[in-house]
């Protein structure tokens, strides 16, 4: 039997060749080792893996694309693509396109799609340890398939993204958060072991006691040190019910007091506390049902002007919070939250509640993405920016952001939570300012290209650079969370005092620097009719 190893560098040598020297034709035997080793040059597999969800900027098409079925496959591919001459061949990691600067791309390289397609693909499925209370999931398994199967089992991860149909090591790559990461810290701070092949093609198991300095650098590690392609994922009992609570302020200091409040209580029994935290801006009417929920309308319809007529900024802050609890605990849950209401300074006469299922709370986006497909308001671009914000400074971001650059209108929901620091891992490697408590500020508009120039992608894109030059013009101490830069100076920057160690780990496993090369942290690695590819 021909050694797999050879095939997968002959194919991949196929590939290149293709591209270099623009062969279109392909041999009988060659599209035999193509089919052999699961590399795909398939029009339709290029165009896809071209594509993110931001569709910000022009597509970079790989040479090949990877579907592997197993975690040696994809250790075989990167043995491959190590031991060719140069430089080697970049190999990207894509789980379900939800880049929104290509984080995901390589030009003249490989793109190993690690998720599943039709219900089936690469890995085994998600494996619950009942007595434990971990589950066991390849990496391309998307977040809504392992909350199906835990809850067989009356089980369900301990934190969230507001976005279910994204992998788990896509989410790990980065931090995964949402409102409950005040109270669980983020995704990677519930992991407590994962399977990964490093850049030098070797598939390594490691946790916090087993090769940990890999499993620090991973965790949130923007896939720079190793392809995940396991993760042993914390467990709790899983809430049945969910009452989710929306209240309006005028007064940003009051909103974010309450925000901080709220959130100082994670070590609180659990009826002392929300179990979901979040909040967002209204800077004009249509936001108040935005994409993400129709919670007020139809039955609950809110106009601005009735709600603070007293609000001459234009602007109002929605905070969002949440009571799990089991069927067995309806008699004491409308006690719980009207004594943490009453310690709120909202609006009066501002309370809208709904009940629902737990799931149908956690997969609330998707449901209102479904809407947005049917009339073709999704596959637009997303000019994105997500930032953390010390809470030193928050009030000065609103000021020069929400009351500021943003005038009174944007095209999408504008997100805005605090978190404790001490929820995160210090050692992993997610950047975050340097203060116990800080804010997500995610501004999720989209392109929609209707002739609004207020909602044209220029001029979104152009608003996003406005604002990244007051922060630092102020010297808010940003971090970007999803970062997108440009050059090694920005990306050293934006590391500050971890990237020395950041690099070092880098050299240790991708010394090469194969992987995510679509991030564009390192230099170049080769050129191609004068442009630079990473």
């Amino acid at each position: 039997m021909v050694n797999k190893n050879k095939l997968l560098v002959a194919a991949i040598a196929v590939c290149r060749l293709l591209v270099t020297v623009g062969l279109t034709l392909i041999s009988p035997t060659e599209h035999l080792q193509l089919k052999a080793v699961r590399l795909s040059t398939d029009r339709v597999d290029l165009e896809e893996a071209s594509m993110d969800f931001g569709r910000l900027g022009r597509r970079v098409e790989p040479s090949a694309v990877f579907h592997p079925s197993s975690a040696h496959d994809v250790a075989g591919l990167i043995k491959a693509a190590t031991s060719s001459s140069g430089a080697g061949i970049p190999v990207s990691a894509r789980g379900h396109g939800h880049s929104i600067n290509g984080q995901s791309h390589t030009a003249e390289g490989v793109v190993v799609e690690m998720g599943r397609r039709g219900g089936s693909g690469p890995g085994p499925g998600p494996k619950v340890n009942v007595e434990k209370e971990y589950v066991d999931v390849w990496g391309g398994e998307l977040w809504v398939d392992v909350l199906r199967s835990t809850l067989e089992y009356g089980l369900a991860p301990r934190s969230w993204t507001d976005y279910l149909y994204l992998t788990v090591g896509g989410t790990l790559s980065n931090a995964g958060i949402s409102g409950q990461a005040f109270n669980y810290g983020p995704q990677i701070s519930n992991v407590y072991e994962l399977d990964v092949v490093t850049g030098k093609g070797e598939l390594v198991t490691c946790s916090e006691e087993k090769n940990e300095e890999l499993f620090h650098a991973v965790l949130g590690g923007l896939g720079q040190f190793g392809i995940i392609t396991r993760a042993r994922i914390a467990l709790e009992p899983s809430p049945q019910r969910v009452r989710w609570i929306r209240v309006l302020y005028s007064n940003f200091t009051a909103f974010t007091m309450d925000q901080e409040n709220l959130i100082s209580l994670h070590d609180k029994p659990k009826g002392q506390k929300f179990d979901y935290v979040e909040g967002f801006v209204i800077v004009d009417e249509g936001l108040i049902n935005n994409w993400r929920s129709s919670f007020f309308s139809p039955s609950n319809p809110v106009k601005i002007s009735s709600i603070s007529s007293a609000n001459n900024e234009g602007v109002l802050y929605c905070l969002e919070i949440t009571k799990n609890y089991f069927d067995s605990e309806i008699d004491s849950v409308d006690q719980e939250i009207d004594a943490l209401l009453e310690k709120l300074d909202f609006i009066p006469a501002s309370v809208f509640t709904t009940d629902l299922p737990y799931v149908d709370f956690l997969d609330r986006v998707h449901k209102a993405e479904l809407k947005l497909r049917s009339k073709g308001l999704w596959e637009v671009p997303h000019p994105w920016l997500n930032l953390f914000v010390p809470k030193s400074r928050i009030a000065d971001f609103d000021e020069g952001v929400f009351k500021g650059i943003l005038g009174n209108k944007t095209s999408g929901p504008i997100l805005i939570y605090p978190m404790n620091k001490h929820k995160w891992d210090e050692r992993t490697s997610v950047v975050t300012p340097n203060e116990e408590v800080f804010y997500l500020v995610a501004l999720l508009r989209s392109a929609l290209e209707n002739g609004e120039e207020t909602q044209s992608l220029e001029y979104l894109t152009s608003q996003n650079q406005k604002i990244l030059e007051f922060c630092k013009k102020a010297k808010i101490g940003i971090k970007q969370y999803l970062p997108h830069y440009t050059t090694e100076l920005e990306w050293k920057d934006h590391f500050g005092d971890k990237w020395d160690h950041f690099y070092k780990m880098k050299m240790e496993f991708d010394p090469k620097k194969i992987l995510a090369t679509g991030q564009r942290i390192f230099k170049p690695s080769f050129e191609k009719d004068g442009v630079s590819y990473r």
